[in-house]
């Protein structure tokens, strides 16, 4: 019996230039190359340029996966671009990319789940496809997570990056079997109770500014390797696939300690693990596209390969995809 899948046509992503390596850092905080690296794995990220919007980036990465899946922009009827770093509180960011790319049918919106953002969005626009109110759809993860950060704060400043990565999804009749495409299945969490872990200290209803990104670390360390699996599990047992199974696994790219700590826990080996958090840092609701997008264009990713997808992000949020590329 045939099954409708939301399947992944394209993928494309965007960097800014502008390269912030450790060295830099070091220069204007107390800090280290050799103390970042230890203690997250991280390398440099980019910082997208003075007057460099959400929604540029967004656009660009927009375009690349429309091109990389071959179709047309005129196709797309629904955009949902998950970002904490909007151009506006409103209108949304999507319907500026909507407008970017010449669009003026369908709907855009954001989604905002910070770093779990993209799963967030997996999950609703295979809800949307699925239930026939659209045929095709773009999600773009985009952030300029620059613009919130307390540069003088050590302990967050030199973690995150800017960035965007996007897909192509489309509705498509599947045999309903093992050798299906697309999004197999999503799960997904949160906790408010854990707010003040990882937060923003403004807002429009609160201080009236935008404010600056707030962590508690090492309880954000404690509570995500625990986090990730409990979700990842319930994919696997949701659909009777094993860490054995998996092709490649596309984790949230905040901390390679966290990343290293997830996949052993699981059971997953460490050569199927996509890593680019050492040259983008965390760039949020951006970091999973963007990993994918380096997968896909290296062809490490090939068609019929399984892949498993998960993030955490304050809230907390979370969530854990499985989909055959």
């Amino acid at each position: 019996m045939s099954v409708t899948r939301s399947v992944i046509l394209g993928c494309g992503c965007y960097l800014p230039s502008r390269v912030l390596t450790n060295e830099e850092l070091a220069h204007t905080v107390d800090t280290s190359d050799e103390w970042i690296v230890q203690r997250t794995g991280i390398h440099e990220r980019r910082i997208a340029a003075t007057g460099e919007l959400t929604s540029d980036l967004a656009l660009h990465a927009a375009q690349a996966a429309l091109a990389h899946a071959k179709v047309d922009a005129q196709s797309i009827d629904l955009i949902v671009l998950a970002t904490s770093t909007p151009d506006n509180t409103f209108p949304a960011t999507a319907v500026s990319v909507q407008a970017g790319l010449g669009i003026t049918h369908g709907a855009a919106f954001d989604l905002q789940a910070v770093c779990s953002g993209f799963v967030y969005g997996l999950a609703t626009i295979d809800g949307l496809l699925r239930g026939g109110m659209f045929k095709r759809a773009l999600l773009i993860g985009a952030e300029t997570f620059s613009r919130i950060l307390d540069w003088t704060d050590r302990t967050t400043c030199v973690l995150f990056g800017d960035g965007a990565g996007a897909v192509v999804m489309e509705a498509q009749e599947q045999p309903g079997n093992a050798s299906d495409r697309g999004l197999l299945t999503t799960h997904l969490r949160s906790d408010g109770r854990h707010k003040q872990k990882l937060y923003v200290d403004g807002g429009p209803s609160s201080t009236g500014t935008v404010g600056h990104l707030r962590m508690e670390g090492r309880e954000v360390f404690r509570h995500a390797v625990a986090m990730i699996t409990d979700v990842v599990e319930d994919a696997f047992k949701a659909t009777g696939y094993t860490a054995a199974d998996i092709d490649w696994f596309v984790p949230h790219q905040a901390n390679k300690r966290i990343i290293d700590g997830s996949a052993h826990k699981l059971g997953i080996d460490p050569g199927k693990i996509v890593i680019t958090v050492d040259r983008h840092g965390n760039t949020s609701a951006a970091s999973i596209p963007l990993a994918l997008c380096d997968a896909i264009t290296d062809r490490r990713i090939k068609r019929g390969d399984l892949i498993l997808l998960e993030a955490m992000g304050g809230g907390f949020t979370w969530g854990a995809a499985l989909v055959r590329w």
